[in-house]
């Protein structure tokens, strides 16, 4: 049986209001907790919604860069649309701002750990009072988008999905295993996660009869949605995403 535990409050944070970042007048809840992934203790940023809930739940999943303060921020973000956010940690700490440690990290981190870990995580979040057990989604970006598919496919009540320029699963039995509604964004100049991938992958998941919502926006590339990336960052493009992303998880998380 899997287990968790609740640590100590860390506190809320306030986003400035720029460029699609949002002012709370009550910011959410923050707080690291640690629970327990095998025989690992592992930590992660959870944020909860400014009343009791139950909310639903969302399993937050970083890029290659690890779980820096952009993520913590898009946690924040789904907290103040009303969802318990969890943001895990797969990196056990470390924190890269060089692509080519960033790279070294998501080459060294082992599959059947974050795997582990993933479905630790939404045993967790099932597991708080705060959290409505049947209305859990999952999102990630980069690394973290298709870490979100491997959610997806290892957990079959998980309630939605999004993936943000992340890989996709090309073999017929894993896309059976997703039961959840996927939906997707990704740039059409994205050189890693091709158009044509994405073209693959919405008609093998169409074809198994699986609900696929995937856009590509002309003029983006990878990692088009996060500000930090000043040469590939699509203020336009990152908005429609977020729009699609909110009215995606409103349609298939609450009631």
């Amino acid at each position: 049986m899997r287990q968790w535990l609740k640590v100590t409050v860390v506190g809320g944070l306030i986003a400035l209001a720029a460029f699609g970042v949002f002012v709370w007048a009550s910011p959410p809840k923050s707080q690291i907790v640690e629970y327990k992934s095998g025989d690992d203790t592992v930590r992660a940023y959870l944020v909860l919604p400014d009343s009791p809930g139950p909310h639903p739940g969302i399993v937050v999943i970083h890029e290659f860069w690890g779980l820096n303060d952009w993520v913590k921020e898009q946690a924040q973000k789904l907290a103040a649309q009303g969802y318990v956010a969890l943001a895990i940690d797969l990196y056990r700490g470390a924190v890269a701002t060089d692509p080519g440690d960033a790279s070294e990290l998501m080459r060294s981190l082992p599959h059947d750990r974050s795997t582990r870990d993933l479905e630790a995580a939404y045993d967790y979040l099932a597991a708080r009072p705060e959290v409505d057990k049947n209305r859990i989604g999952s999102i990630g970006w980069c690394m973290g988008g298709g870490y979100s598919l491997q959610l997806a496919m290892h957990e079959p009540k998980l309630t939605a999905c999004v993936v943000n320029y992340g890989s996709m699963p090309t073999d017929p039995a894993d896309i059976a295993k997703i039961q959840a509604p996927i939906l997707g964004n990704f740039g059409a100049d994205d050189k890693g996660i091709t158009p044509v991938a994405v073209h693959n992958f919405e008609t093998a998941m169409k074809a198994a009869g699986k609900s696929v919502d995937l856009k590509i926006y002309d003029g983006a590339g990878h990692a088009f949605e996060n500000p930090n990336n000043t040469a590939g960052y699509r203020p336009e493009a990152a908005a429609d995403a977020w729009d699609r992303i909110v009215a995606f998880f409103a349609k298939t998380l609450k009631p």
